[in-house]
């Protein structure tokens, strides 16, 4: 447990040195290290067991190359049904290991702003984590503050981050396809990425003018007065389109199916990238949320428009020439 708070340590500092470039998959590694540590603190400490098995029975746990038992990787930490963290905090660590894979055989470039809230989330639920799992003792709130910056949030910088969209192509892969099974609940959830707005201050109150950051009251009148946010957020939701089908089977369309979304998009011509109803990543196409919601009126309308079928009536009723031609099945009349 020791070692697993000074790795998750390790890694925001890692993060917060301005003279290190390679910081976010430095970040990655360490911090699955940290996770790997704490869960598996934790399994020793309710004495389950989280050495590998070795599934040819001799000798019982596998082992490295030079003899060391070999323990569960964080993947199999999280598989395992005594996992104590819940599925959104799950789903930011699989996050961060699929990125992990990404990058362990490839040099990246251009990911720190991208995935940062991914980060924090993953800093965030390891400190509530050890704190329930242990102690509150063991919380790491009190060893980093916020860090200082050489460079205000201007508009021209915050034009500059909008601006960096430019993931590499595997990296942003990984990514629209991860998040295409999530729900859109889940997708917010500060669990898997936690995201917050900075705006500039001129303070009201000599009390709290020497805080760079204060939190105000959702509804309160300070948050009414506040200056808009200039950065607007480039990470969208994207759905597959089988995803869609599914959401609309749900919500009681069981006749839209992959023809009938296929006609809409080419009718509105939903693929045009001025349109803005999705992208395409690595030849891949993906549906953003405004699409979703044409899809869905599309589906309502037509459900207005479609009659019900009226019950067919029996043939001899139809045609009354056969009404008198006797039930011979199963006579001895048969020829």
């Amino acid at each position: 447990m020791k070692k697993a708070r000074e790795a998750m340590l390790t890694a925001v500092q890692i993060y917060n040195n301005p003279q290190i470039e390679f910081k976010s998959e430095l970040f990655i590694v360490t911090t699955v290290v940290a996770w790997t540590y704490l869960l598996h603190a934790h399994y020793r400490k309710i004495r389950v067991e989280y050495r590998q098995l070795n599934p040819n029975g001799r000798p019982k746990f596998l082992k490295t190359r030079y003899g060391a038992e070999r323990h569960w990787s964080l993947e199999q930490c999280l598989d395992s049904v005594q996992c104590p963290v819940d599925h959104l905090v799950r789903s930011n660590l699989m996050f961060l290991i699929g990125i992990r894979h990404e990058i362990e055989h490839q040099m990246t470039m251009r990911i720190d702003s991208q995935l940062s809230a991914k980060f924090m989330a993953a800093a965030l639920n390891f400190n509530s984590a050890i704190k329930r799992l242990f102690d509150s003792k063991y919380g790491l709130e009190s060893e980093q503050a916020f860090s200082i910056q050489f460079s205000t949030i201007d508009e021209r910088t915050a034009k500059e981050l909008a601006s960096q969209t430019d993931l590499p192509p595997h990296i942003r892969s990984f990514v629209a396809q991860f998040e295409a099974e999530m729900g859109q609940d889940e997708f917010d959830d500060p669990r898997y990425s936690y995201r917050i707005a900075f705006v500039k201050k001129t303070s009201q109150n000599k009390n709290t003018a020497d805080r760079v950051v204060e939190f105000i009251a959702a509804g309160s009148e300070a948050e009414s007065m506040m200056n808009k946010v200039i950065l607007k957020e480039t990470e969208r939701k994207k759905y597959k389109p089988g995803t869609i089908l599914k959401m609309m089977k749900e919500e009681g369309y069981r006749n839209f199916g992959m023809h009938q979304h296929t006609e809409l998009w080419k009718e509105k011509d939903a693929k045009n990238p001025k349109k803005g109803y999705g992208s395409s990543v690595e030849g891949s196409w993906y549906w953003y949320e405004n699409w979703v919601s044409v899809v869905r009126e599309h589906c309502r309308l037509t459900a207005e428009q479609r009659e019900p079928l009226l019950p067919k009536e029996p043939m001899a009723a139809r045609h009354p020439a056969l009404q008198s031609i006797p039930d011979v099945v199963g006579s001895d009349r048969l020829a």
